[in-house]
């Protein structure tokens, strides 16, 4: 009986491995891009946006360009809230986050605090505040396209290039005797 309990374990657990595995596999692609080069690519595609990146090294005192109000948005939504960066709903969660409608900022928990001279978190949300609406969608919209996993559509969704030769027909009111047809 404990035997066939382990091997049922066992087989439940590496299903779930097979089932959860592949999702997992095209998001790791994406969990791999570092959030200073997807700020790199925001920052050419939306230059709009303000950088934020005149803040000082605490070890150095240099001023540490990389360290810019997009890549610390993504950071704190990959690493400080752990949320998922394929989801357009977390992204929006993040973005809520920095209007002050959804949870509060921690300061001892800000990308940078640690690294930087300067905390930056007040100035990145008066700056993510100061967006118009539009601006801060086209913002969502790019990071979601960057981070979503590719989409490929299986077999089954493909169109064929036969024709299809049953066409639809409209269905017609059931006359008198139809219920037979139902008989064996």
């Amino acid at each position: 009986m404990q035997r066939k309990y382990i091997l049922y374990c066992l087989l439940a657990c590496f299903t779930c491995l097979i089932l959860v595995g592949i999702p997992s596999s095209l998001a790791q692609s994406t969990s791999s891009l570092r959030p200073e080069s997807v700020a790199v690519t925001v920052y050419q595609t939306l230059t709009y946006l303000p950088k934020n990146n005149d803040y000082r090294r605490l070890e150095t005192g240099e001023v540490s360009p990389d360290s810019t109000l997009i890549s610390r948005f993504i950071r704190y939504h990959q690493d400080v809230k752990q949320r998922s960066t394929e989801f357009r709903i977390d992204w929006q969660l993040t973005m809520a986050d920095y209007l002050g409608v959804n949870e509060p900022i921690k300061a001892d928990r800000y990308p940078g605090h640690l690294t930087l001279q300067t905390n930056p978190m007040e100035a990145d949300i008066k700056s993510i505040r100061s967006l118009k609406r539009s601006q801060r969608r086209s913002l969502l919209d790019l990071i979601v396209s960057i981070y979503a996993p590719p989409i490929t559509p299986s077999p089954a969704q493909t169109p064929s290039n036969t024709p299809n030769p049953v066409t639809p027909s409209k269905p017609t009111l059931s006359k008198p005797g139809d219920a037979n047809l139902l008989q064996p």
